[in-house]
């Protein structure tokens, strides 16, 4: 029982849980406004789904349709999710210019300058 105790309270599981809900559900809002868009684009050009577009012969459609509704989708996550979320992150989280050395390093360091100076006297 331990061991699956270990087992869902070791490294990030709920973290993962928690995402992998939230990704669900933001999937639902992206498809819905990737079919949003796709309307739109059918009331300007006539119909959104290519799929029964065969020019020459060749069916082509079906992959116009996925085309147009990745650059979509792309566009969507893009503009709504990473550039919010790196100017929020750069704004609250900035990154630092120099990464310096650690506190705890730092220290360690100062410590060990010091019992080689004190040796030194000996």
């Amino acid at each position: 029982m331990s061991g699956f105790k270990n087992f869902l309270l070791r490294g990030n599981l709920i973290e993962l849980a928690v995402a992998f809900i939230m990704a669900t559900a933001f999937a639902a809002v992206v498809t819905a406004t990737v079919t949003l868009i796709m309307d739109l684009i059918g009331k300007v050009g006539g119909t959104p789904d290519f799929s029964n577009y065969h020019p020459g012969g060749v069916s082509v459609g079906a992959w116009l349709t996925a085309l147009v509704t990745f650059i979509i989708m792309a566009a969507i996550v893009y503009f709504l999710i990473v550039m919010p979320y790196t100017a929020a992150k750069e704004r609250y989280f900035p990154a630092s210019d120099e990464p310096g050395t650690p506190e705890d390093v730092a220290l360690l360091t100062e410590i060990r300058d010091l019992l080689a100076a004190q040796q030194r006297q000996i």
